[in-house]
């Protein structure tokens, strides 16, 4: 029986948006019966591995920028009349008195920008093929990257071509978060999703690892290379999504968890309802065997004409409005707003911290702050364990920021006593500091993105994302540029702002602790009374 001739079509349009690699591989794998028996397990890790490997890059490619600050900025204030050469202070611009504060601009150019250009970023990852925008993001993501380290090959000075070169790279920054968070989404149901997103959103804190080893190798010898390497490497990791990121389960004939149990909850439904329209029915069965659609939920109508347009629309995109309405995005986005700020002033500026409250030379401190995003990545697992556990990510997130802004104190009363205290306490902070951040940026977004008042609307993750993560990411920009301004009074001062903020970001979510709380002891006393 030969398939209809729309069927036809739609396989093989599929079968054009299957990236280059994956058909080759495909070809190669036709005569082995173990990749067709666990040909969803296999896409599968291929998801996570390969959104694991593009983020991390992300990462790596922002990081270089802290590590090289302790030398485009040299200390010459101990010299005693001894004569330098052009550059033995620093590097023009950066070489005055005012370096903290240019430090700072660098910062809020890039971040800002990113923040500013994630709502769009969102806004288009939800109509656009993920693959191409992955890739594209991460390629311009290298060349501007490569960029920065090019002023000092060609021997520029312009503050405005540094602030430029940033602008641009935090604009196609922006492309990373919702694209692979929305990958992740579509590929993977709810089953142990905070456990699954802890362990992926280790990437974050391997690429800044990765980005500080990298740039300390070579921050004193030939700083420019901290930022070209970098960017060969994440336009190189670019073109290799391209080859093989599978950004639609249906193209390769697989169907999310997700969306298999909507299927079942729409056929109990139809069974309950007693819909006798066979012909109908059959149609949109069919249309579900060759791509997937968002189904309806229990509430849904009776599979009618008018109903089926309805189902069609909430397939599409929402606007920023619609998802703002969705239960606990704007606390969540709020509470990121602040718990990103404290994270990315330690990304920025720890290294710079470490050198200045102790003997460590550069190259030292850059590998002695990379403790920080340790700590971040046993934090953001636990966290996603806990939730898994609970069911309460507000409640997770609030009891770890409780906890965070005393430990934030101690490090800064004691952290320079000893490098192995400084060592405890580096992973001790970026457990609790992390832990929230990790949380809400994966598991959560992911959740809020599915809401169940979407009706099934899988659309709506990328803008979720973009909402949550761009409101954070102002809060990342700000923390820096405070910080610039008041690091050159004092270092204690920053801390206060740190402890001020994470304690401001544990009172935004107290209403939905409350909720989750009343939540728990309801469940309690049905369970007592059964």
């Amino acid at each position: 029986m030969r398939p209809p001739a729309s069927r036809t079509r739609k396989m093989s349009n599929n079968y054009n948006d299957i990236p280059i690699g994956i058909r080759v591989l495909q070809s190669l794998s036709r005569q082995c019966p173990r990749f067709h028996a666990r040909k969803e397990l296999c896409f599968k890790m291929s998801i996570f591995l390969l959104t694991f490997l593009a983020y991390a890059c992300y990462h790596m490619s922002r990081k270089p920028i802290s590590v090289v600050k302790s030398v485009l900025h040299g200390n010459c204030s101990n010299t005693l009349g001894i004569q330098h050469t052009a550059g033995d202070c620093g590097y023009a611009p950066f070489d005055g008195p005012d370096s903290k504060t240019l430090f700072g601009m660098l910062d809020s150019a890039f971040l800002f920008s990113y923040a500013i250009a994630m709502f769009i970023s969102g806004f288009i990852a939800e109509r656009v093929s993920l693959r191409y925008f992955l890739s594209l993001g991460m390629i311009m993501t290298g060349v501007f990257t490569y960029l920065f380290g090019l002023a000092r090959t060609s021997n520029i000075h312009s503050l405005w071509y540094f602030i430029l070169v940033q602008v641009f790279a935090g604009i196609f920054q922006t492309t990373g978060w919702p694209g692979v968070v929305t990958l992740v989404g579509r590929w993977f149901g709810k089953e142990k999703r905070g456990l699954i997103f802890g362990i992926w959103n280790s990437h974050t804190s391997i690429g800044n690892i990765l980005g500080t080893l990298i740039a300390a190798h070579y921050v004193e010898s030939d700083w420019a290379l901290s930022f070209v390497v970098p960017g060969i490497i994440i336009g190189a990791v670019g073109f290799l999504l391209f080859l093989f990121l599978v950004d639609q389960p249906e193209i390769v004939g697989c169907y999310p968890q997700h969306a298999a149990q909507e299927r079942r909850v729409a056929n109990e439904s139809d069974a309950e309802n007693g819909d006798d329209d066979d012909e109908e029915q059959a149609r949109h069965s069919e249309a579900d065997q060759v791509s997937y659609r968002p189904l309806p939920t229990e509430r849904t109508p009776i599979l009618t004409r008018q109903a089926s347009r309805e189902r069609h629309a909430a397939g599409r995109p929402i606007s920023l409005a619609d998802a703002l309405h969705i239960p606990g995005v704007v606390e969540f986005s709020l509470c990121l707003f602040f718990t990103k700020l404290v994270s990315y002033t330690f990304m920025y500026w720890l290294p710079l911290y470490i050198q200045s409250s102790s003997t460590l030379g550069p190259t030292l401190s850059a590998d002695l702050s990379i403790l920080f995003d340790v700590g971040g990545i046993l934090g953001a697992i636990a966290a996603g364990y806990i939730s898994d556990l609970t069911g309460m990510s507000a409640t997770v997130c609030t009891v770890m920021l409780f906890f965070a802004s005393p430990i934030l104190l101690m490090y800064q009363q004691y952290g320079a006593l000893s490098v192995s205290i400084s060592i405890l306490l580096l992973i001790i902070v970026g457990i609790f500091v992390n832990g929230p951040y990790a949380l809400i940026t994966t598991s959560v977004s992911a959740e809020l993105g599915q809401h169940s008042s979407l009706e099934g609307n899988s659309n709506a993750l990328a803008t979720v994302t973009a909402i949550i993560d761009g409101t954070g990411s102002i809060g990342a920009a700000v923390g820096p540029l405070l910080a610039g301004f008041i690091s050159s009074h004092s270092w204690q001062d920053v801390f206060y702002m740190l402890i001020v903020a994470d304690i401001i970001a544990m009172v935004l979510l107290m209403r939905l602790v409350i909720k989750e709380c009343a939540t728990l002891r309801r469940s309690t006393t049905r369970i007592r009374i059964e």
